[in-house]
């Protein structure tokens, strides 16, 4: 019996002699956008993983001879597959112990998406702080907003893809838009401004006072840590600058074996891999908002953190 292709999240694929080279050629040439509303869908990559190689399953198997428009075939069954996934596992987030974050990805697109404008609207759709906020939609929200504001997909597609009419989806469509709106940071931060704030944050944390890390915190400033009961995180959100920092400040002054601290881009927004040992154990990420921290998120449970350490 013929073997299935084995898509990986580095893109590797092993075709099987009974499929096609231009089955396996449409499938890669969408792959980009598969993996990209899988994850958006998900948070997790492994998830995203299993949903791809779920929708090559099914398009090496399906009769792609009566398949008109295959990017939309593909980005149908992908989209209903990870709607399904994400129904299974929201019941297991509830039993998540302490917050529950994405699993942080790197990302560079670089010369791969040249639009500066486009690029944008990719990283935050991305972004951590637009992540934790799509959690509370419901799957079809979810859908129809990272179809739609994410990839540009029209609504007509969209109710295709998702069996709804057209009118519905746009109802789907606004009440999202609204939700995340009213719950994402409002500021739009340039890179290098935040990527300064960045190196501050940490020549603050582990070789200042007390006072210059306060001094770059916002007053309601909350910090979100995500271990799953794995590794050392609070388990409830920490809030304001007096208790944000303190427990940062504790934690620098208790450094890890063989520790590292390496700048590096995951989610759209520049951030702080900590390495002991080699190996991944923090990811940070820190959201700002006129000049000053507002959110820090910390990522420590060590099976989200595989990818950062490459």
């Amino acid at each position: 019996m013929d073997k299935p292709h084995r898509v990986r999240w580095d893109g590797a694929v092993t075709a099987p002699d009974a499929v096609s080279d231009a089955a396996l050629g449409a499938f890669e040439e969408h792959r980009s956008v598969l993996t990209g509303v899988a994850y958006r869908m998900l948070g997790r990559v492994a998830d995203a993983e299993d949903v791809v190689q779920e929708a090559w399953l099914r398009w090496s198997g399906a009769a792609r001879e009566d398949v008109r428009d295959p990017r939309g075939y593909l980005v149908r069954v992908t989209t209903r597959l990870a709607i399904d996934r994400l129904r299974r596992v929201q019941a297991r987030r509830e039993a998540y112990v302490g917050p529950w974050l994405p699993e942080p990805i790197a990302t560079d697109y670089g010369p791969a998406v040249p639009d500066t404008a486009e690029q944008a609207v990719l990283a935050d759709s991305v972004s951590l702080a637009v992540l934790v906020v799509l959690e509370s939609l419901s799957p079809l929200e979810r859908a129809v907003f990272v179809l739609r504001e994410a990839f540009g997909f029209p609504f007509g597609e969209i109710a295709v893809t998702l069996d709804r009419s057209e009118a519905s989806v746009r109802q789907l469509a606004s009440r999202a838009r609204r939700h995340v709106d009213e719950r994402r940071p409002r500021f739009t931060v340039d890179p290098a401004e935040q990527r300064d704030l960045t190196e501050r944050f940490l020549a603050a944390a582990t070789g200042g006072s007390i006072g210059n890390l306060l001094e770059l915190l916002a007053p309601d400033v909350r910090l979100v840590g995500d271990s799953g009961g794995k590794s050392k995180a609070p388990l409830r959100v920490i809030e304001t600058a007096d208790k944000v920092g303190r427990f940062l400040y504790a934690v620098a002054q208790q450094p890890l074996p063989g520790m590292e601290a390496r700048f590096m881009e995951f989610n759209g927004r520049p951030g702080l891999l900590v390495l002991s040992g080699g190996r991944a154990d923090t990811a940070l990420s820190l959201e700002v908002a006129d000049g000053r921290i507002t959110t820090v998120y910390l990522v420590r449970n060590p099976d989200k953190l595989g990818g950062l350490a490459g």
